[in-house]
């Protein structure tokens, strides 16, 4: 790996930027991750089934999905700040209406609401990234806006879970909404304007489905898409029964589950920015190369474990999550690269829907390979969802490998060690 001299620095702007990113990423994932450890108490609390409580977690990725392709006509359009904005205000209200929904029909109702209005937040976020940060900053802004996963899972969900077992269900709705107000009264004061790429629709008068139309059929951007599709088809094919696989086949007792999704959070807290660091200096499908290899091999150990030690169950799903972990960054770095300033919020917002509808299609092939005989004894084929996985990741690697020259072709490089392209000047205050 050929390293390069030195990081270029950020302005106190860019700080600025993604520390608010980073805090608006952890309100919306904090949203989507809290209602599944909800579903004991919300399911005695609105006298609803195993089935209906299945619905209401998966309408949030359905019209997270559907949000992103109607919203990418038009994310071009606009400035990208009043634009979040916009959708950041719908995702409070959704995020309000869950904690005041009284009846399931209302709880679900507002779920939608919140999927449709939450699942564009990220597209955008990546969107202003982009325009912001030259492509060698990107690494080390991706590994920290991308710590709201973590953080989520190692402080949100235990506070939530308390605040919830003390005051109801509703509670860590309500928390999530005075967190989110507070960021968005910090953007409406501090942030700046993003609206370089309005620039280049000067005299455009494209209607929106032919904008949507015109970036789907782009060859370059499609081969961005599949990269996009492939990713969470295969992490996220594991997560469905990692809970169940830990207790039922590697020993875990129930009590200890926490431990290990405690230390994975952590671990995760502490890999993105590294790996964020390390996308910057070296060779980002090198990087990418590394973390696929890395997470091949620890998905085929993890998955043909028997009953093992709980420090053993803790190193295993640790090494797995962070080779998978070395995956991401540097992906998401190359594939914002691919599209033209002008059409970036639209692929951004195709991306995330693929995102949102690809990680549903995993949970369900995995729910079709996985066999359980009774309900407490080991869960079959686990195996097989290893080997899956760890082929989708060869080909996750030839697609890549792919965007890799699609990028680098796009304009001269301008370092050793990195596919990039010169883009756009980017403009920020100091």
């Amino acid at each position: 790996m050929e390293k390069k001299p030195t990081f270029k620095p950020f302005t106190q702007y860019q700080k600025f930027i993604i520390a608010i990113i980073a805090l608006i990423q952890f309100t919306v994932v904090l949203d989507f991750m809290v209602i599944s450890p909800l579903g004991p108490i919300l399911m005695k609390s609105l006298s609803i089934n195993p089935t209906q409580f299945g619905l209401v977690v998966a309408v949030y990725a359905f019209s997270a999905g559907i949000s992103g392709i109607l919203a990418a006509g038009v994310a071009d359009k606009y400035d990208r700040k009043k634009f979040l904005l916009v959708f950041y205000t719908g995702f409070v209200l959704g995020t309000l209406l869950c904690g005041l929904a009284p009846t399931y029909e209302l709880l679900l109702a507002a779920r939608i609401v919140t999927g449709l209005f939450g699942g564009v937040i990220g597209a955008i976020g990546m969107a202003i990234i982009t325009d912001i940060f030259e492509i060698d900053q990107r690494g080390r802004v991706f590994g920290f806006t991308q710590m709201g996963f973590s953080a989520s899972q190692v402080l949100g969900l235990p506070i939530s879970l308390i605040l919830a077992d003390k005051w109801g269900w509703n509670s860590p709705f309500y928390l999530i909404v005075i967190l989110a107000t507070i960021m968005g009264v910090i953007m409406v004061a501090k942030m700046q304007p993003v609206t370089k790429h309005l620039e280049l629709q000067k005299g455009n008068t494209t209607n929106p489905l032919i904008h949507l139309l015109t970036t789907l059929k782009k060859k370059r951007y499609q081969t961005g898409f599949i990269a996009t599709a492939l990713l969470p088809l295969g992490a996220f094919m594991l997560m469905p029964f990692g809970s169940a696989f830990s207790v039922d086949n590697l020993g875990v007792d129930e009590s200890q589950l926490w431990v290990i999704f405690g230390a994975t959070g952590i671990a995760s807290m502490i890999a993105f920015p590294l790996i964020g660091r390390l996308s910057d200096k070296y060779n980002k499908l090198t990087i990418f190369g590394i973390g696929s290899v890395w997470g091949i091999v620890m998905v085929i150990v993890h998955t043909n474990w028997g009953q093992i030690p709980l420090w053993l169950v803790l190193t295993s799903n640790v090494l797995m999550f962070v080779g998978i972990m070395g995956r991401i960054v540097p992906s998401t770095i190359l594939i914002s690269a691919i599209p033209e300033m002008k059409d970036r919020g639209a692929f951004m917002s195709i991306n995330s829907s693929l995102q949102q509808l690809m990680g549903g299609v995993a949970s369900i092939i995995a729910g079709f390979i996985v066999v359980q005989r009774t309900p407490n004894s080991p869960l079959e084929n686990v195996d097989v969802i290893g080997y899956v996985v760890a082929a989708i990741s060869v080909v996750s690697f030839y697609v890549m490998y792919r965007v890799y020259n699609i990028v680098k072709s796009q304009l001269p490089t301008p370092g050793k060690g990195s596919a990039v392209k010169k883009e756009e000047p980017v403009l920020v205050p100091e």
